[in-house]
C-alpha cells in the first residue's frame, strides 16, 4: 500500500514539474524577442548602482565585472536559459564601468578664491535672462594663472554682452562662487551635474567686459553657438516680452531668458514639456518637414512617377532634426530624441515598422553609455517612461482604437490618450523630484499641443527660413500670437482649484521601485507584466515607509525648519535662500513655510533668546540660540542644539549644529524621537566622491563641535 502511495506522488509530483516546465517555456515563447529589451534596463542598473557609492569604488572593478560575466557567458553558451544570468552581469557592469569612465575623463573640481579677481576668457555663448544676461566663459585664467579646465557661468551688468559676440576674448573683474551644494540631504545634487557637464563655477561681474582679441576664424561648435545667440537676439527683437522668450527657447533653446512666473504656469499646467525641447518638438519639426518634402515631390510629375518620394522625404526631415538639433543646444532629452528619430526614419526607409519598443531601447542604450551620468536626472526619467507607456500602450489599445469609426473622433481620443499616457507615466518621477502634482494636464494639453504643433512651430520654421533675407518678422509675430493664446491657457489652467497636489517625498527606493514597474508593464506583452502592477504600488506606497526629517538646517545655516502636525515653520535670517526655501517646501510637502514666530506654544516656546522647539507630543526638543554665548537653563530639555551662527559654548555633551557645522558638511536634517535625535548631513549622505568638494579645515580648532553621526546604511527615515 505504501508503495502504491509513494508512487502515485511521484507521478504527481513529475506531472507538476512537467506542466511547470511546459508554462516556463510557454512564457519564453509568448515573450520571444522581449528579453533584449532588458539590456538598457541592467545598463541602468549599473549606473545606479554605481551613483549610489558612498566612497570611489576602484576603477577595476567595472572592467573586472565585464570580464566575470563574458567568462560566464562563454562557458554556458550552449545553454540559452542559463547564460543568461552571466549576460546581465556583463551589462550591468559595462554601466557601471561606463559611469567610471565618464566619471574618469571629467575634470577636477575647482577651488575658486572666495574674493573679487580678475578673470579673463573666450565668451563660449551668451544667454539673455529675464533682467540682463549672462555669458559662459571657456579657457579662463584667474590673473595671470594658468588656463582654468572648468567653465565659468557670469552674470553681467545690465547690458554689457550687447557689444560682445562669441569667439572673442575679454576680461573683466568678478566675484565667484563654486555651484551650491544640496539644499537638504538627498535633494537635488547640482554639484554633480556641473561635474560632468564641465562646469566649475558661478560669478557675478564687478565690473565692465574689456575686449582682449577679436574672435578667430570660428569652429564648427562656434559658429553653432553665434548662430543660436543670433536667432535669439532676432526673435527677442520682434518679440521682446515673454512671448519671445518662449519663441527664443522654440527656435535656439536658450531658456533663461523666460520669467519665473511664466514658467510656474506652465509647470503648474502640466506644459513644462513644451519648454523642454525634446522628443515633441523634434518629432514637430520633422513631421512638418517630411510632409511639406512629400506634398512638394507629389505635385511634380516627374518626381513623383520616379523618384522614391517617402525615402527622399524622410531623409530630408532627418536633415531637418538634425538641424534642429545643433540649433537648439543638442542637450541630452532631444539627443535621444533625435537617435530614436533616426531608428525611425531607417525603419521609413526600409518598409519596417518605425516605433517600435527596440528603438527605445537602442536610443536609452546610447544615452546611458554616451552619458551614464543622466540616468539620476529628473529629465532622462520622465522623457522615457512617457516614451514608454506612449509605445506600449498603444501597443496594447490600438485594436480598440481601431473600432472607433469616425475618423475625427478617434483622432481626438488618440490626442486625449498620449496625454493621458505621457503625463501619467512621467507624473511619478516630476513628483519625486519637485513635489507636486498636476490635475489638469490632459486638459491643458489637448487644447495647447495641437497649437503649437500647428500654429506655433510652422510658423517658427518659417521665421528660421525668412532670417537670412531680414522678413522673419512676418512668421514671429504670428508665433508670438500662438505662445501668447497658450501663455493664457497655462495661465488660466494654473489658477484653476487644486492646479497642483503636493505630495510625500518619494525616497530613492521607491522610484526606484517605480522605474522596475514600469518597465515591468511596459515591456513584457503576456500576463506576466501584470506582475508590474504591485510592484508600481510598493514604489507609489513608499512615503507612507519613510519619515520626514523634523528639523533642516540649510548650508548656510541662515534657514531652520521645523515640521509639525501644524505645518511646517522656518526662521529665516537676511540674505536666505529663496531656491533652498521652494526646495524645502517641496521636500516636506505641507504647503507653504510659515514664519517660526506663528508657531503654536506646544511647539515653540521662547525665553531669554532661546527657544525650545518640538516637533510633537513626547518627542524629543531642540534649542534654537541666538547668541554664541548663551547658556540658558533649557539644556537639560533639549537633545540638540541648534544656531544660526558659530557656537562656541552653551549646553556642552548636546550635539550641535551651528554655522561651522553647515559650512564644514553642508545641509543637516534631523529626525527627534522620544529616544533621542539622529542626526545626517549633506556631505555623509553623499560621502566621498569626485563631484563633492573636500572638507574644509577648521577654523577654530578649540571650538567644541561634535563631529555629526554617520547615517545609516539602509535608507532610513527620510531616504
Amino acid at each position: 500500500m505504501e508503495r502504491v502511495w509513494r508512487a502515485e506522488v511521484s507521478g504527481e509530483l513529475r506531472q507538476f514539474a512537467a506542466g511547470v516546465t511546459l508554462a516556463f517555456y510557454a512564457l519564453i515563447e509568448a515573450e520571444r524577442g522581449r528579453f533584449a529589451l532588458w539590456l538598457p534596463v541592467f545598463l541602468g542598473a549599473g549606473d545606479v548602482v554605481y551613483f549610489a557609492q558612498h566612497s570611489e569604488p576602484p576603477r577595476w572593478l567595472g572592467a573586472a565585472g565585464m570580464a566575470l560575466g563574458a567568462v560566464g557567458f562563454g562557458f554556458l553558451l550552449r545553454h540559452p536559459l542559463a547564460r543568461l544570468v552571466p549576460g546581465l552581469v556583463f551589462v550591468a557592469a559595462l554601466g557601471f564601468a561606463a559611469a567610471q569612465f565618464a566619471t574618469w575623463r571629467a575634470p577636477p573640481v575647482l577651488a575658486l578664491p572666495r574674493h573679487a579677481v580678475m578673470l579673463s576668457g573666450r565668451v563660449d555663448a551668451i544667454e539673455g535672462l529675464p533682467e540682463g544676461s549672462r555669458l559662459l566663459l571657456t579657457e579662463a585664467r584667474i590673473g595671470e594663472g594658468a588656463v582654468l579646465p572648468r567653465r565659468l557661468r557670469l552674470r553681467l551688468r545690465h547690458d554689457d554682452a550687447a557689444a560682445f559676440t562669441i569667439g572673442e576674448t575679454v576680461s573683466l573683474r568678478a566675484l565667484l562662487m563654486p555651484p551650491p551644494p544640496p539644499a537638504y540631504p538627498g535633494a537635488w545634487d547640482l554639484q554633480r551635474d556641473d561635474f560632468f557637464h564641465g562646469l566649475g563655477g558661478y560669478g557675478s561681474a564687478l565690473g565692465p567686459l574689456r575686449r582682449l582679441a577679436p574672435a578667430p576664424a570660428p569652429k564648427f561648435e562656434a559658429a553653432i553657438e553665434a548662430i543660436r545667440a543670433g536667432i535669439a537676439a532676432r526673435v527677442m527683437a520682434v518679440l521682446p516680452d515673454a512671448r519671445g522668450a518662449i519663441a527664443a527657447t522654440l527656435l535656439s533653446g536658450f531658456s533663461a531668458a523666460i520669467p519665473e512666473a511664466d514658467r510656474a504656469a506652465f509647470r503648474d499646467a502640466g506644459l513644462a514639456h513644451l519648454l523642454a525641447i525634446a522628443g515633441l518638438h523634434i518629432g514637430i519639426v520633422m513631421g512638418l518637414v517630411l510632409g511639406f518634402t512629400r506634398l512638394v515631390l507629389a505635385a511634380l510629375e516627374w518626381p513623383a512617377l520616379h523618384w522614391p518620394a517617402r525615402q527622399i522625404a524622410a531623409l530630408t526631415a532627418l536633415a531637418a532634426g538634425g538641424g534642429y538639433l545643433l540649433l537648439t543646444g543638442a542637450h541630452v532629452p532631444i539627443r535621444r530624441s533625435f537617435a530614436m528619430a533616426c531608428l525611425v526614419t531607417l525603419g521609413l526607409i526600409a518598409g519596417r515598422r518605425a516605433v517600435s519598443l527596440r528603438g527605445l531601447a537602442l536610443a536609452a542604450g546610447a544615452v546611458l553609455l554616451g552619458a551614464p551620468e543622466e540616468i539620476v536626472g529628473v529629465s532622462f526619467q520622465m522623457s522615457f517612461s512617457a516614451v514608454l507607456a506612449l509605445i506600449s500602450g498603444y501597443e496594447a489599445l490600438w485594436p480598440a482604437l481601431m473600432r472607433i469609426t469616425s475618423r475625427w473622433r478617434r483622432h481626438l481620443v488618440m490626442l486625449a490618450l498620449t496625454s493621458f499616457l505621457a503625463g501619467t507615466a512621467s507624473a511619478p518621477f516630476g513628483a519625486a523630484h519637485f513635489g507636486r502634482v498636476q490635475l489638469y494636464f490632459v486638459l491643458a494639453n489637448l487644447i495647447a499641443v495641437p497649437i503649437t504643433a500647428f500654429w506655433v512651430m510652422p510658423c517658427g520654421l518659417i521665421a528660421l527660413a525668412l532670417m537670412p533675407l531680414g522678413i522673419a518678422a512676418l512668421a514671429l509675430v504670428p508665433m508670438g500670437w500662438g505662445i501668447g493664446l497658450i501663455l493664457a491657457i497655462a495661465r488660466a489652467i494654473s489658477a484653476l482649484p487644486a492646479a497642483t497636489l503636493p505630495v510625500a517625498h518619494i525616497p530613492s527606493g521607491g522610484l526606484l521601485l517605480i522605474a522596475l514597474g514600469m518597465a515591468w508593464l511596459g515591456i513584457w506583452r503576456s500576463r506576466l507584466r501584470l506582475w508590474g502592477v504591485p510592484i508600481l504600488a510598493l514604489g507609489l506606497a513608499s512615503p507612507l515607509a519613510s519619515r520626514p526629517p523634523d528639523l533642516l538646517v540649510s548650508p548656510d545655516a541662515r534657514l531652520i525648519g521645523l515640521r509639525t502636525a501644524e505645518g511646517v515653520f522656518v526662521l529665516a535670517q537676511p540674505g536666505a535662500s529663496r531656491f533652498t526655501r521652494d526646495a524645502w517646501a517641496e521636500y516636506w510637502a505641507r504647503g507653504p513655510l510659515l514664519p517660526l514666530s506663528t508657531a503654536p506654544a506646544a511647539a515653540v516656546s521662547c525665553t531669554d533668546g532661546a527657544c525650545l522647539l518640538r516637533p510633537g507630543a513626547n518627542r524629543a526638543a531642540a534649542l534654537l540660540l541666538s547668541d554664541e554665548t548663551a547658556a540658558p537653563a533649557a539644556c537639560d530639555d533639549a537633545a540638540l542644539v541648534v544656531s544660526p551662527v558659530p557656537l562656541r559654548g552653551g549646553c556642552r555633551g548636546l550635539p550641535h549644529i551651528d554655522r561651522f557645522t553647515v559650512w564644514r558638511d553642508g545641509a543637516v536634517a534631523a529626525w527627534l524621537d522620544a529616544s533621542g535625535v539622529r542626526l545626517v548631513s549633506e556631505r555623509e549622505w553623499r560621502g566621498v566622491r569626485p563631484w563633492v568638494p573636500p572638507a574644509p579645515a577648521p577654523r577654530h580648532p578649540d571650538a567644541q563641535h561634535p563631529a555629526l553621526p554617520l547615517a545609516a546604511e539602509d535608507a532610513g527615515p527620510g531616504h
